[in-house]
């Protein structure tokens, strides 16, 4: 699939209709001509196809055709499309995590964020997949490429944190393999998890998925992270972390937004203090 194609059902045009709400307008796909949203007056924005267009090209311009070749993208989107979500592998920058018991290859992402319904700035973070169990990982907010969401957003900062990806992605790589190399001591990890996540029931489901990528990465951080990581990539009877029903059509968003929580886990007091005892 070419880096430069949008699901059809996001590349619409956007414009506003008033509502009988003085200081508010209706957000119109175009391509229904139905109402997605209600926003403030002076809202504005750019379409989907024209910020992920943007932040596609940026990367073919930037990036090797070597890096770009055989990019991969998942689509995600929510609110009645007003909400999208970019998700691009690159599947020849890769590392490797290796423990005495298990060796998985692990690859870079981008990802970007974009809303019409003033749900979400535009925002592009970098991050890997790791090809084993297909968990995601963001790496943090010092990697993250945010703006307001109008229509002169501007991709200049976002160029330069691409231009240091590669290298970003590889200190990243090392520092899973740090934690590959780092043991725990499997009777901390439950206190530790019950004193950041806040709830018992929470830190035994946690502990559970622990157990699970233990057995198969052996006793340390590394396993950790991914039984936070395979949290913030299903929601069903794979973990026991089903999302609840809320009526509308706000899975996507609800999973991305675990992810962010676990790049706030990692740099928790908490989890600093197992990994250095």
């Amino acid at each position: 699939m070419p880096l430069e194609y949008i699901p059809e059902n996001l590349d619409f045009d956007v414009t506003f209709e008033p509502t009988r709400v003085a200081d508010k307008k209706y957000v119109i796909d175009n391509n229904t001509g139905e109402p997605i949203a209600i926003v403030g007056k002076d809202f504005t924005c750019a379409s989907h196809g024209d910020f992920f267009r943007s932040v596609m090209d940026t990367v073919t311009d930037n990036l090797s055709s070597y890096e770009v070749d055989g990019a991969t993208i998942a689509w995600k989107d929510a609110h009645k499309n007003g909400w999208a979500m970019m998700d691009m592998t690159l599947p020849n920058v890769t590392a490797k995590v290796t423990t005495p018991k298990h060796e998985t290859e692990v690859a870079q992402r981008i990802i970007a964020l974009h809303g019409v319904d003033g749900t979400c700035s535009n925002t592009v973070l970098f991050g890997a997949i790791d090809f084993f169990c297909t968990n995601g990982m963001i790496r943090g907010e010092h990697d993250k490429v945010r703006r307001k969401n109008t229509s002169g957003f501007s991709l200049d900062r976002f160029i330069g944190q691409l231009n240091r990806s590669k290298q970003d992605f590889y200190a990243q790589s090392d520092r899973l393999q740090g934690w590959a190399n780092t043991p725990v001591f499997f009777g901390d990890v439950k206190p530790m998890l019950e004193s950041l996540l806040k709830s018992d029931k929470t830190a035994e489901k946690m502990m559970l998925l622990y157990e699970q990528e233990a057995n198969v990465r052996g006793h340390n951080a590394w396993a950790l992270y991914s039984a936070f990581t395979n949290y913030a990539t299903y929601a069903d009877e794979r973990n026991g972390f089903k999302l609840r029903n809320t009526g509308g059509d706000t899975q996507p968003v609800s999973m991305f937004q675990r992810e962010a929580k676990v790049s706030q886990w990692i740099e928790s007091k908490q989890f600093k203090e197992l990994i250095a005892s």
